[in-house]
């Protein structure tokens, strides 16, 4: 069965249940798009990983790829293999000097992984025939090389305005929320910054 590759294209909330995200991921060649339902913590893992963060103690799929690193395996890549009443399945592909290995994996992990590790996502035809979704004109447009990430937190209500602190203040913000390990505000500070950056 040939597989097809997939990217990392959006995190949305999800329509359906607030308390989940929509990871999108596209078609490399092609314009379908497959969402994936995923929780708080997973989104958040993955965001982390996209935005390039580093957190000041390592998560738990930190702590897998650093496990990993020092057992010298290599994640070659992720396959979503299955969709059974909803829920999709996938396995890590593991090299191991050479030896390969497979590992069953909730799909929510098996990408966040993946991200961490920079490895290709696959699936094959029949998931994106069963579970995708085709985009046309101006929604593919949107979409087309564009990677979004939507606020993982609930609490934007009680942020503070970045745009009325200095760059001093906000790369201290950025400093503090690194270590209560507050990584989508840290995101936010960090676009901020590189705003002001690029306008200066």
């Amino acid at each position: 069965m040939n597989k097809i590759e997939l990217r990392v294209m959006a995190i949305n909330r999800s329509v359906t249940n607030t308390a989940n995200y929509a990871l999108i991921l596209g078609e490399v060649n092609g314009m379908r798009r497959l969402p994936v339902i995923i929780g708080n913590t997973e989104a958040q893992a993955i965001a982390i990983a996209l935005e390039g963060l580093v957190a000041s103690r390592p998560l738990t799929h930190d702590l897998f790829k650093n496990t990993l690193d020092t057992l010298r395996t290599e994640l070659r890549e992720i396959i979503i293999t299955d969709l059974r009443e909803g829920v999709f399945f996938a396995r890590l592909v593991l090299d191991r000097d050479g030896e390969i290995i497979e590992v069953d994996s909730r799909t929510s992990d098996a990408l966040a992984l993946a991200t961490r590790f920079e490895c290709p996502i696959y699936t094959y035809n029949n998931i994106l025939e069963t579970a995708g979704i085709v985009l046309e004109g101006d929604d593919e447009a949107d979409m087309q090389d564009e990677r979004t990430t939507e606020t993982v937190s609930n609490d934007s209500e009680s942020r503070p305005s970045l745009s009325r602190m200095n760059i001093k203040d906000l790369n201290t913000h950025l400093e503090q929320m690194l270590q209560e390990e507050n990584y989508e505000e840290a995101a936010r500070i960090r676009d901020e910054l590189q705003r002001r950056k690029a306008s200066s």
